[in-house]
């Protein structure tokens, strides 16, 4: 594990997740005993963050299996489909969770006897491979910065977002140790105030200079200030390169590409999605009304005013100057360079 930030862990035979809703103010694990309280957490945005999601759900899949196999016996398969659903069904835009169900599922076959063994060190597995894998996405998305730059980042995307380290935000970690980022700036990330809340806490646990700017001081930010990159994470990766990412990305991306700074998305493989051709075929999640018309409880719009509240948006690949995963860069992402570079990456 990198660093000292950690936002989920198996303990005593059940997930307990670090509440992203109380951070930075109070830090509390919720443990959750059963694939419901895991969807649920998923769904309630205890846990967020498409990497650690992923997680989450295998962690929320061997729970499902050892309650089907506790109730049915060696018929634990077919009891466990109705679980499966509904973790899957927790938030619809974020790839890497029906990824993660997907590829647990796919241990089903060769297990005899109690599922949860095999289940849970597959699922221990998918974290260890995530953390690794972040720690490649690193050294690649820093190589590419000059040394002393200063860099803007959106929402949270660090050790909380993924198994350890992080995805743009481990990036900025690698970057910084290696000299080459001097200044962090950190978008409130309206309405979760992810940006805020998480990412100022975690470049703050780790003493890496950073200062918090309001989503809309982004254009004028790269007007004055002049960072140099804008490092973002994903959570769907089209086969054109179109990314899905929290709301606001979009915006500051073109704030961006207007002032001459460059745009690098980080994420693992497993976040492409060769399936959907582009962004318009990208489901994004529309969110209560509340979370826009209140704050902390206490109404800060008129009585039943109503709201558009889009979670994420999608940033067109032509605004895009580099994807980072695991396995390389691909600059000026398209249909062909993606393609090529999933085929040589065994997708």
């Amino acid at each position: 594990m990198s660093g000292a930030v950690c936002g989920l862990r198996w303990q005593d035979g059940a997930l307990e997740l670090l509440d992203q809703r109380l951070l930075p103010a109070k830090q509390r694990w919720l443990r959750c005993a059963s694939a419901a309280a895991v969807a649920d957490a998923i769904r309630d945005m205890v846990v967020r963050g498409a990497p650690a999601i992923g997680i989450a759900a295998a962690y929320g899949v061997v729970l499902a299996a050892r309650a089907a196999y506790a109730q049915r016996g060696s018929d634990w398969r077919v009891a466990v489909v109705h679980d499966l659903e509904i973790i899957a069904a927790a938030r619809p835009t974020a790839v890497n969770l029906a990824w993660a169900v997907q590829r647990m599922a796919g241990c089903f076959a060769q297990i005899a006897g109690d599922p949860e063994p095999v289940l849970l060190a597959a699922a221990c597995a998918i974290r260890e491979q995530d953390i690794t894998t972040n720690h490649a996405m690193a050294a690649h998305g820093a190589a590419l910065i000059d040394p002393g730059s200063r860099v803007l980042t959106h929402c949270n995307t660090g050790a909380l977002a993924t198994g350890g380290h992080g995805t743009a935000l481990g990036v900025i970690r690698t970057a910084h140790a290696q000299g080459r980022i001097s200044e962090v700036f950190v978008d409130e990330t309206r309405p979760w105030l992810q940006g805020a809340r998480l990412t100022a806490w975690e470049l703050q646990q780790d003493g890496i200079p950073a200062r918090l700017v309001v989503d809309g001081a982004v254009a004028w930010l790269f007007a004055r200030l002049r960072p140099t990159w804008l490092i973002v994470g994903a959570d769907r990766i089209a086969a054109n390169g179109d990314t899905a990412n929290k709301i606001g990305t979009y915006t500051a991306a073109l704030a961006a590409r207007a002032h001459g700074a460059r745009v690098m998305v980080v994420a693992p493989l497993s976040t492409f999605d060769p399936a959907t051709p582009g962004g318009e075929a990208i489901e994004v999640e529309q969110r209560p009304k509340q979370e826009l018309t209140c704050l902390a409880g206490q109404a800060i719009a008129p009585d039943d005013f109503a709201a558009w509240n889009p979670v994420f948006d999608v940033t067109p690949a032509t605004l895009i100057d580099a994807i980072v995963c695991e396995h390389g860069v691909i600059e000026q992402p398209d249909t062909a360079r993606i393609a090529a570079f999933l085929a040589a990456a065994g997708r």
